[in-house]
């Protein structure tokens, strides 16, 4: 029986850990501690920065790595994708609402107790989705994206996805936040709790949001509370003067109410 723990494992070189003898079933190890929360591929520390966990991406690597494709004819139409990371079986005891119609959670992604997911949607492999979040329809959660407890992410919204580099931060939705439709939230930036974001939203971790509230800039994350509108802001340059042009400029025009629920926040500043 191996001493090892799966870190200190997945610490090697890819090529070392498929190479070992043991290497699949320490990558099943893996998956499973993902899907239960057990394993995640991103932590926030106390001093509420969240970092990545390289070993974990190394072992989803390893997984794809160690895996030859293979048909799944038990999806409809069929599929051919990796053996060691198919997609997820659901049952009464996971506690987890997959509505039929499309929908596909991938093997080693981590869908809490009283988690909604609406068809069709995907979840990829490393993600997290805490308990009693709504994951609605057509929505992309991508590899190790980190999402909390009692989030709303309505139809349509994108949460891209982060394997390589292995030291590159996930995209993070903390706890109660509210995602409007058709938002997308690239390249590790971070959205604190309890945040609301308008439909439309699209933010990177170098997107500059301007905070009509404390008269400030703010770069990737959203804060706490923060109620964020697609905005615009005048392009530079007698051209683009002359042209009428502006640029994309998301906005902080509030900060939620402890008492107030995000729909009715998110109406009160769009009006």
């Amino acid at each position: 029986m191996t001493t090892t723990t799966l870190e200190q494992f997945f610490t090697a070189p890819v090529d070392e850990v498929v190479a070992a003898p043991e290497a699949r079933d320490r990558v099943e190890e893996l998956l499973a501690g993902l899907e239960s929360g057990d394993v995640r591929a991103a932590a926030r520390g106390d001093d509420g920065r969240w970092r990545p966990h390289p070993w974990v991406k190394h072992g989803i690597l390893a997984a794809f790595r160690l895996s030859e494709l293979e048909e799944l004819p038990a999806w409809p139409g069929g599929a051919v994708d990796k053996e060691l990371v198919p997609p997820r079986a659901f049952h009464l005891h996971d506690g987890v609402r997959v509505v039929p119609g499309g929908t596909s959670v991938r093997r080693g992604a981590g869908l809490m107790p009283g988690t909604v997911v609406m068809p069709p949607s995907y979840v990829n492999v490393g993600a997290y989705v805490g308990p009693g979040s709504m994951v609605d329809s057509h929505v992309l959660v991508g590899s190790c994206a980190q999402v909390g407890s009692g989030v709303h992410l309505s139809a349509g919204v994108q949460l891209g996805g982060v394997l390589e580099p292995v030291g590159a931060a996930p995209v993070v939705v903390e706890d109660d936040a509210f995602v409007g439709a058709q938002a997308g939230l690239f390249e590790g930036v971070v959205v604190r709790s309890g945040a609301v974001l308008a439909p439309g939203t699209v933010l990177t971790s170098s997107t500059v949001l301007y905070d009509l509230v404390n008269e400030g800039e703010v770069r990737g994350e959203v804060p706490e509370g923060a109620v964020v509108v697609p905005g615009t802001r005048p392009a530079r340059g007698d051209y683009a003067a002359r042209m009428g042009l502006a640029l994309y400029a998301p906005c902080i025009v509030k900060y939620r109410d402890a008492g107030t629920d995000a729909a009715t926040t998110l109406e009160e500043a769009l009006r």
